[in-house]
């Protein structure tokens, strides 16, 4: 799994120069044709990592309820984000993947909520949806190099 871990963090090492060379304004912006902005693409894959891996484990999860109402799937950019929720998506974006790892080596996962996927996967297991997360982010990756030519 530390391969996994490793994946998780250059992943996590593209989407950090988002969050420092980009304007509040920049971040905030849908372009004509998109229907989400770039820091919405950078909240979902910290929310959605907490709810794939860690609450499907049933353990506690770094973000809070209101982060996952803006940002879990089947939402949209419905508010400006300001800029005190920018810093703490910067805060979440390595420190979400050093709990996820620490609690994988301390063993704490140990009981996990099967989960069918919207690609038609279903995560069985914490190993599962580790792994399913590094897809999830490389989605949205893509969709935020496109979006970055448009801001």
């Amino acid at each position: 799994m530390q391969q996994t871990f490793d994946i998780t963090r250059i992943s996590r090492k593209m989407v950090a120069p988002f969050l420092e060379n980009y304007t509040l304004e920049q971040l905030n912006k849908i372009p004509d044709g998109y229907s989400n902005n770039l820091i919405w693409n950078i909240g979902h894959i910290i929310v959605v990592q907490q709810l794939l891996v860690h609450k499907l484990s049933g353990l506690p999860i770094l973000v809070s309820d209101e982060m996952i109402a803006k940002y879990m799937k089947g939402t949209k950019p419905e508010h400006i984000a300001t800029q005190s929720e920018v810093d703490e998506i910067k805060a979440l974006l390595f420190k979400t993947i050093d709990q996820t790892e620490a609690d994988y080596s301390d063993n704490k996962f140990k009981n996990f909520q099967e989960y069918p996927t919207s690609t038609g996967f279903v995560l069985k297991n914490t190993e599962d949806a580790i792994k399913f997360n590094s897809f999830h982010e490389g989605l949205h990756i893509g969709i935020m190099m496109s979006l970055r030519k448009f801001v």
